[in-house]
């Protein structure tokens, strides 16, 4: 039985989670982009269909087909994910993972942590999306660079709390920011 409602309702306190992290990180406008493919047929109707409330849709449709569609169409078009920086290497003719930019990496920060609090609810702590990150396998997935920042963040986020992390990753994306305007 299909939720649109409720599936709308998720994925919309979700994605306003996010803008407000993203605004706290220095990187408000790519906020208010986050995520907006969610709402289109394509990721929205599976996304429904296989509605859950604790966990993604998409691993109810991958538990059901082996793939997810929505997942495909969404992570190709949203930066933020550590699966749309793939590419393939020219040296060893495989697809690598290639490094993220700061400000996908700062969104993919945010989104994490927006995650865990939708999903976790009132049993979420600082603490819940860095837990989540070790007990799966992205840091694998992901260029070592990349992993290594948005876990140095995660553990920052367990041990400082949100208002320092998000802090220095604002002053990080700002130094970035300035650095690329030379």
């Amino acid at each position: 039985m299909a939720h649109p409602v409720k599936h709308f309702v998720t994925i919309t306190r979700h994605r306003h989670k996010v803008i407000c992290h993203c605004f706290r990180a220095g990187i408000g406008w790519q906020g208010l982009r986050h995520d907006l493919s969610k709402y289109s047929p394509s990721e929205f109707i599976p996304g429904a269909k296989y509605y859950l409330g604790t966990r993604s849709p998409n691993e109810k449709e991958r538990e059901l087909f082996g793939y997810s569609l929505a997942w495909m169409h969404h992570k190709g078009r949203n930066k933020h994910h550590f699966e749309y920086w793939v590419d393939l290497n020219m040296n060893t003719k495989m697809y690598e993972p290639v490094p993220m930019p700061l400000r996908y990496v700062a969104e993919m920060f945010c989104d994490r942590v927006a995650a865990s609090k939708i999903y976790q609810g009132d049993r979420y702590t600082d603490s819940s999306a860095y837990e989540y990150f070790i007990k799966g396998n992205a840091s694998k997935k992901m260029h070592e660079d990349t992993a290594a920042l948005l876990e140095e963040w995660l553990i920052m986020l367990a041990n400082k709390g949100e208002d320092e992390t998000f802090a220095h990753i604002k002053k990080l994306v700002i130094e970035d920011k300035k650095n690329k305007r030379k």
